[in-house]
């Protein structure tokens, strides 16, 4: 991902919660989201440039960004483990099932393995089956802990999976 992607990113981004998590979270939550709030804050982490933190871009046959995703070290907390943790996988609506959330995960899957990294893991909302089914067509599976997290005061609870690489 380079900074030119941002703003494809964000979008894909913003368009992937308000796509995927209908239902989940309020709409009124949904509805504010701001693809340019959102690049904006795409291109302050590129320019930190945290060497651990990976942004990985999917493109079309014309070169098209259509899905990203994001992984680094595992936060167990303020701490930092030797696992990876994928912090998001999104693909454009529009360009759901044809192959390119398996190739960024898969990708992920690769570097994070180079990198010595013991095991994947990510949280997904416990309500999104797509997700749910997604990730453990690719090995992924649940592995206990779950956690809420609150959006205007609904509590919208997700459950932790684990891959061991």
């Amino acid at each position: 991902m380079t900074l030119a992607d941002c703003d494809r990113v964000a979008e894909i981004r913003v368009r992937g919660w308000q796509h995927a998590y209908r239902g989940m979270i309020p709409r009124s939550y949904l509805d504010g989201l701001s693809v340019a709030r959102d690049a904006e804050r795409r291109r302050e982490q590129l320019a930190r440039a945290d060497a651990a933190v990976v942004n990985l871009v999917a493109e079309d046959a014309g070169g098209e960004v259509v899905g990203w995703a994001c992984h680094g070290p595992y936060r167990e907390g303020e701490v930092l483990t030797g696992d990876a943790e994928l912090y998001a996988l999104y693909v454009h609506p529009d360009r759901l099932g044809r192959g390119a959330g398996r190739a960024l995960l898969a990708e992920s899957l690769t570097r994070c393995a180079a990198a010595g990294r013991g095991r994947l893991l990510l949280w997904v909302l416990k309500e999104n089956v797509r997700a749910r089914r997604f990730y453990e067509r690719a090995g992924l599976r649940p592995d206990g802990p779950e956690e809420p997290f609150e959006v205007e005061g609904v509590a919208v609870p997700e459950v932790r999976y684990a891959l061991a690489l």
